[in-house]
């Protein structure tokens, strides 16, 4: 295995948890290591510190443990089934009242580079480093041993070269619940893997002060906050987005929990755009994307941001 040395004192981070290696902490590292490779570093006394991914950038190593753990199947079964039972501690997955949900969070769950969603009987991985793509293998193999969760598919999407791929089935979307909402996923032509599981608690807490209010959803995408409004008692929603594509997925989500044509509207329209002449409203949600992709964009995205905010506000009541 490929070793890496860090300059004087800069173990501190390391010995503390932290799971990034910066390109200036590295003393030296063994000639041939490429991005993606298992290496061990090391302390400038020579102390042993644990074993993780090369990377490229001003990310040079991902840890993945501390110490002298070593990296092979046991490894993924143990750190992938602890995420699982911290998952099923906080009431997700099966016969529960969210089967969608965030079973690997990267960093959070010891794993940098990797992120698992489930949604219901599938799993979608992402691979956002080449060490994570590399073990994709012994991570789907980890996966399928979880006591509690049976996947028919699994699908990844890696985020470096390569193109997603079915590992085991071959199911492109499926009817999920998230607080006991209804919703459909499609992990294959949606956004990131499919759903944006982020926002479960805003959804929930849109859903409690919803009753009797006029809301307007902003860059709807498939309409999560919709449902979750209109569940909620909502009397008048009103989901916006560009993409037909996207509102027709709202009306279809929407469609899944009942009948409420007489209380929702969706637009197929620039948000800026409506909200020119839009009616007034109680509650606004905005969940733009991201303005700037780069570091240079980030003045003419701060201007942007705040005349949607500013659009919105004058658009409430």
């Amino acid at each position: 295995m490929y070793k890496v040395e860090l300059k004087h004192k800069k173990e501190a981070s390391l010995l503390r948890g932290h799971r990034w290696v910066f390109s200036g902490a590295i003393y030296r590292s063994d000639e041939g290591a490429k991005e993606g490779d298992l290496v061990e570093v090391f302390s400038s006394k020579g102390d042993k510190l644990g074993i993780g991914h090369f990377g490229g950038g001003s990310i040079m190593v991902r840890m993945l443990a501390f110490g002298d753990a070593p990296i092979d199947q046991g490894f993924w079964d143990n750190r992938i089934s602890d995420a699982w039972q911290l998952r099923s501690l906080m009431g997700l997955g099966p016969d529960q009242t969210t089967t969608c949900f965030r079973l690997i969070n990267a960093e959070g769950d010891g794993l940098p580079g990797l992120i698992v969603d489930v949604y219901g009987s599938a799993c979608v991985i992402q691979s956002h480093s080449f060490g994570m793509q590399n073990s994709i293998d012994s991570i789907a193999e980890a996966l399928q041993k979880l006591d509690g969760l049976e996947f028919e598919t699994i699908y990844h999407r890696p985020a470096h070269k390569g193109s997603p791929a079915f590992i085991k089935g071959e199911k492109t979307e499926d009817e999920v619940l998230e607080n006991n909402m209804n919703l459909n996923v499609n992990w294959v032509d949606g956004q990131k893997t499919g759903f944006f599981l982020d926002q479960r608690d805003n959804r929930k807490l849109l859903g409690e002060i919803s009753s009797g209010k006029s809301v307007l959803n902003t860059f709807c995408y498939t309409g999560g906050f919709s449902v979750a409004a209109l569940l909620g008692g909502a009397e008048k929603v009103v989901s916006v987005d560009s993409s037909a594509l996207a509102i027709d997925l709202t009306d279809q989500n929407v469609g899944l929990n009942g009948d409420f044509s007489s209380k929702h509207e969706a637009v197929v329209s620039d948000t800026f755009d409506y909200l020119k002449n839009a009616d007034q409203f109680d509650i606004v949600i905005l969940d733009p994307p991201a303005f700037a992709k780069h570091k240079r964009s980030r003045h003419n995205a701060i201007q942007g941001y705040r005349r949607l905010n500013a659009a919105a506000m004058a658009k409430m009541k």
